[in-house]
């Protein structure tokens, strides 16, 4: 059965020509669409390709039944396509926060689908049949590894230093050094929380050099507490000076006033173990004496987007009873995945293997070397004579804040365009890898396209889907 009319075009004007909706929707061809998006979805791509039909005009083979089939299983397919999809992070920067950061392990993605697909007792005590506390999931655990008395978890880092202003010192003062007041991505300053969280900013030191004297002459009835910020997407270097977390806490703990520190990517283990730059970690700063410190669940820890708070007993019992504490919950998938990464720290021979972060960090330079050996040549069959697809050593970056200025040696295929218009040329080739079923997303430099191949974790889907690349 087919759709067709007795002239051969059909010019815009001349609309009534079409086939009616109804007409179209009993064509056999459609016959699997319904069931599978719906009625109303269906009709109402057919009345917007009959619309543009009308306004664009046809011919008598775009009403042919084959032609109307492909052309609605487009327009379905594309409005029905997941919004939130995969893609192939070729970036260089291993915890890319555009890109979702870290990448959970089996463990964790196996926890998560546990806990979606039946209830779970997310606020539910097992022994004494009562209600429960979320945190109580996850804090034993935290506890143990970061050698805090108490701890709890809200949705991200940002929120954890909020709830701890907000809680802390409301109406009164807090001592930052200058040269740690950050701005990290999304415009995320440190004033800017302080003021919305109810802080008043005193700042101390200069950009470069803040020392303990500057602290103390700056302690006065309205202080509420001592910050340290790590500085997590900068550095100083040369002529520098900061004041340390042991000596700071001494200075708070004589004056009764705590210490609250934002470690910002919260490392649990010391990666010089592994060969990476140091991170310092909460276990650090609370032997140092710090009061409470927050620091991210989803950058090198590895895990879920958190912010997680450890730290005194008495402290953390006040962050719970504030109300924006409700506000800032996370629910049972993060506590599922937080849990399941936490009990990967307690072996930590098995990490490198079984953390994604960590493995990704440590990939071997010669295991991207053949990696790069056996994709130059199919990626270059794909992209043809317009571009030239060459093996480069190159640096990749740890990225989300975590070791700004640390550097990590890796490989690339670096693209570069042939002839004339070489700009437009990466634009394009750009667009064409952001249109793969899995989008491939690199980075521009030296006029060329570098895929970094640092994260690159399914060189087979990779290969598949070059079949569908259409650069020019």
């Amino acid at each position: 059965m087919t759709a067709t009319t007795s002239a051969s075009s059909v010019p815009g004007p001349n609309a009534a020509r079409l086939p009616s909706v109804d007409r179209i929707l009993r064509l056999p061809a459609l016959a699997n669409f319904l069931p599978r998006y719906g009625r109303p979805a269906v009709t109402r791509a057919v009345r917007e390709h009959l619309q543009a039909l009308r306004e664009q005009g046809c011919d008598a083979a775009d009403l042919e039944e084959p032609a109307l089939a492909r052309a609605l299983a487009e327009s379905l397919a594309r409005q029905h396509a997941a919004r939130l999809k995969p893609v192939f992070n070729l970036t260089g920067t291993v915890l890319h926060t555009n890109l979702g950061r870290a990448l959970l392990p089996e463990d964790a993605v196996a926890a998560v689908a546990d806990v979606l697909r039946a209830p779970c007792n997310l606020e539910y005590d097992l022994d004494t049949g009562g209600r429960g506390e979320r945190d109580a999931l996850v804090e034993d655990l935290l506890r143990e590894l970061t050698g805090a008395e108490a701890a709890i978890v809200v949705n991200n880092n940002a929120a954890a230093v909020f709830l701890a202003l907000n809680t802390l010192a409301r109406r009164r003062e807090v001592i930052v050094s200058r040269g740690e007041l950050v701005e990290i991505g999304g415009s995320f300053r440190i004033p800017d929380i302080m003021q919305q969280a109810g802080a008043k900013l005193c700042e101390v030191g200069a950009t470069n050099r803040t020392h303990l004297r500057d602290f103390e002459q700056a302690i006065g009835p309205r202080t509420a507490l001592l910050m340290k910020v790590h500085a997590s997407n900068y550095r100083i270097e040369g002529y520098a000076a900061a004041v340390a977390a042991a000596k700071l806490c001494g200075l708070a703990h004589r004056h009764d006033l705590p210490v609250v520190e934002d470690l910002g990517a919260g490392s649990l283990v010391e990666l010089e173990t592994w060969g990476l730059p140091h991170e310092p970690t909460p276990r650090d700063s609370i032997a140092a004496g710090v009061d409470l410190v927050s620091f991210s669940g989803d950058k090198l820890l590895g895990g879920p987007q958190a912010g997680i708070l450890a730290g005194r007993r008495e402290l953390v019992a006040r962050l719970r009873k504030n109300p924006l504490k409700r506000a800032l919950r996370v629910g049972k998938e993060t506590l599922a995945a937080l849990e399941a990464v936490l009990r990967l720290y307690r072996d930590p021979d098995g990490l490198p293997e079984r953390l994604p972060t960590l493995r990704l960090l440590r990939r071997p330079q010669e295991t991207m070397a053949l990696c790069a050996a056996r994709l130059a040549g199919p990626l270059q069959a794909a992209l043809g004579a317009a571009y030239e697809v060459r093996t480069r050593p190159c640096l990749s970056q740890i990225g989300s804040g975590s070791l700004p200025v640390a550097r990590l040696p890796s490989v690339a295929l670096a693209i570069s365009p042939l002839g004339r218009g070489a700009g437009r040329a990466l634009a394009r080739l750009e667009q064409a890898l952001r249109a793969l079923p899995v989008p491939v997303i690199g980075h521009v430099q030296e006029n060329a396209l570098w895929l970094d191949l640092r994260c690159l974790h399914d060189e087979a889907a990779f290969l598949a889907q070059l079949a569908h690349l259409e650069p020019a």
